[in-house]
């Protein structure tokens, strides 16, 4: 899901984007943090910049690769508000990586043109299934981080100044509920207002893949806040949990996609 197209300076600009990604994971380990962080900001204004120029196209065109594009650049904004407060959240090489693949693939596999009877509120629907999927994924990140602290713990190999496993615990379930919010607000449009959003021609609510996926995906979402929030749900079992509702996400809509686009070459947005 993103608002681009394929011309050819969207297509330089994600070439661009993509080098200014690689570049900086292959640097990130010589580069000190402050030079590192330059470049990954170099990266990602380019990324947006490819956004905006899909914007000032007018031709809104949705897909797998694109919703993915969309949610690595919102992950990466995280970032860059979240390490002004904690500085030693030091995923940089991870991001940029990601960053550079999502890129590539937005690239290779650009989407389909949104139907011309949709409702101008479709971007706003599809908005909050993307701003969902950056938050949780935001949350799977900061999941693999508390991880990762945990084993280094275990080992006695933690490195000093690193954030505190708490403080990446607080932060993950932050994530968490704010991407069960949004998520929630997207499927009571789509069960609410469908005919209105993707055009009469459109059923009300059909229970097909992405809606099953992203339903359970709820389902799962749910019981992780209420596990947490009731029984104290914490560490590896919580996070298979997330890892659990994170995979039905990815499945709903970025699955179903890449299954229509790549296996079956249907365009139906």
């Amino acid at each position: 899901m993103i608002l681009a197209s394929p011309s050819p300076l969207g297509v330089a600009l994600g070439i661009a984007t993509a080098l200014a990604y690689g570049s900086t994971a292959a640097a990130a380990s010589r580069l000190d943090r402050k030079a590192s962080q330059i470049l990954l900001g170099l990266a990602w204004l380019l990324h947006a910049a490819t956004l905006i120029h899909g914007l000032a196209t007018g031709h809104a065109r949705f897909g797998f690769a694109p919703a993915l594009s969309v949610t690595a650049w919102l992950v990466l904004t995280v970032y860059a508000v979240e390490s002004r407060m904690y500085p030693h959240l030091n995923v940089r090489r991870v991001l940029a990586l990601m960053g550079g693949a999502a890129v590539l693939l937005a690239l290779v596999f650009p989407g389909s043109p949104l139907h011309v009877s949709a409702s101008p509120w479709l971007p706003l629907h599809l908005a909050l299934g993307i701003a969902s999927y950056g938050l949780f994924a935001a949350a799977v990140i900061h999941a693999w981080l508390m991880g990762r602290a945990e084993t280094q713990m275990r080992q006695a190999t933690a490195p000093e100044g690193g954030l505190p496993l708490l403080t990446l615990e607080r932060l993950t379930f932050r994530f968490v509920t704010g991407g069960f919010v949004l998520l929630t607000a997207t499927l009571v449009a789509g069960l609410l207002f469908s005919e209105q959003l993707y055009g009469t021609s459109v059923r009300a609510w059909k229970w097909d893949h992405k809606s099953v996926f992203s339903v359970l995906a709820w389902l799962t979402f749910g019981v992780l806040l209420i596990g947490r929030a009731r029984f104290g749900w914490r560490g590896r079992a919580a996070t298979r949990v997330l890892y659990a509702g994170s995979l039905l996400l990815l499945l709903a809509y970025v699955g179903s996609r890449f299954v229509l686009e790549v296996i079956l070459h249907r365009t139906i947005a």
